[in-house]
């Protein structure tokens, strides 16, 4: 059975994070609603099609694909690759029984066509499947559809008729795909995490924004003031086995992390606490990073010069695992709003309440939809 190809994505030993759960109706994740037209059968050619992938994080992809299956076929048996097989190239996979969920309920009653099975070989059934007629796949993995049919005229079958479908594209002309959006490059309908609006210019944070970012965005770890060290401890214990990065907003936040041994994978520096010169800044160590970088910002406001520092850190991070000390002139208090777009799913943010403990928010598609919302909602500075 033909299936997509996903990269290794290097990381840290352990499992992913966990998956996001299926919203009621066609609400596929988190601030997701997946635009599905409906399937119309019109003068199907098969009794029986196969189809087989990992279909994490059911995309516009997907949906191409399995319309354009249930377009030609009555029923469809989808062969959904097995967790041994997707943890092995990427722990972040949702599990099997979560993604043949979402496919589901993004299908509604065409789902009633579809039987779903678990793949755990490379080809399941179709080189020896006596009823079906036709098999579903993508440009990509075609000539992997040859290879069931010569396999299956060597057991005296007729060959399957293959139907072969293009990619759906993403903002950016590149395919949609499972692999693009656990990387936090897009989200399932191909669109970008990061509004125009941030890119052309300085942007201002508005009053009903500041409200909204009152409230913690995450999970506090309490702890003194006096000693942060106490609540960050509890932190990397509850965050050990996440896929990474650990990224770290604000001074105290990263030099307690140094002086737990742990520094930060991209650590957010201004000098400030409390909007004050901290003097415990001058002891963060840039030599424990990689590389360290330059921006500015004023208080109160997000700026492309922000944006390209944390992408470009970001993007080493996700090729080499690069680390990143990020010196911002004015205040990086705003920047959690650009680092959850950019991030990997399973990334996680850190950054201090001052007097209550750390903040600490795993990276998901949610926290990437909360975020995208907030951005648009700022007003150009000029």
């Amino acid at each position: 059975m033909t299936q997509g190809t996903t990269p290794q994505f290097d990381r840290r030993p352990g499992v992913g994070q966990a998956p996001e759960l299926c919203c009621e109706g066609r609400r596929y994740a988190p601030g997701h609603t997946l635009h599905l037209s409906r399937i119309k059968g019109g003068n199907q050619m098969h009794d029986v099609g196969l189809i087989g992938g990992t279909f994490d994080r059911f995309h516009a992809g997907h949906l191409s694909l399995m319309a354009a299956g249930l377009s030609k076929c009555s029923f469809i048996e989808a062969w959904i690759t097995s967790d041994r097989i997707a943890h092995s190239k990427d722990p972040r996979v949702n599990p099997w029984d979560a993604r043949v969920r979402e496919m589901k309920e993004a299908l509604e009653e065409d789902a009633s066509r579809v039987t779903f099975h678990v793949l755990d070989d490379n080809h399941g059934p179709a080189p020896a499947h006596a009823d079906a007629t036709a098999i579903v796949c993508t440009d990509e993995t075609h000539d992997e559809c040859e290879e069931i049919n010569r396999l299956r005229e060597g057991s005296d079958l007729s060959p399957l008729h293959i139907i072969s479908v293009a990619h759906v594209a993403a903002w950016d002309g590149e395919p949609i795909s499972s692999s693009r959006i656990r990387a936090g490059e897009i989200d399932r309908d191909g669109q970008p995490w990061i509004p125009e609006s941030i890119r052309r210019g300085r942007v201002i944070l508005t009053p009903q924004v500041e409200a909204e970012l009152k409230q913690p965005f995450g999970q506090l770890f309490p702890g003194p003031e006096n000693d942060p060290c106490v609540a960050m401890t509890e932190v990397l214990a509850y965050v050990e086995w996440d896929s990474g990065p650990i990224i770290a907003v604000g001074d105290v936040t990263v030099r307690t992390l140094q002086d737990l041994n742990r520094s930060a994978d991209i650590a957010l520096i201004d000098g400030l606490t409390r909007r004050e010169p901290w003097e415990g800044a001058d002891a963060i160590n840039s030599s424990l990073y990689d590389k360290a970088l330059r921006c500015s910002s004023p208080a109160g406001s997000l700026t492309p010069s922000l944006l390209e520092a944390c992408e470009q850190a970001m993007d080493s991070w996700k090729e080499d695992q690069v680390t990143h000390l990020i010196q911002v002139e004015g205040e990086e208090d705003l920047a959690p709003l650009i680092l959850h777009p950019l991030a990997p799913l399973g990334a996680v943010v850190l950054y201090g309440q001052p007097g209550k403990g750390v903040v600490v928010r795993r990276c998901g598609e949610d926290a990437k939809q909360r975020c995208r919302r907030l951005l648009s909602e700022f007003i150009s500075a000029e």
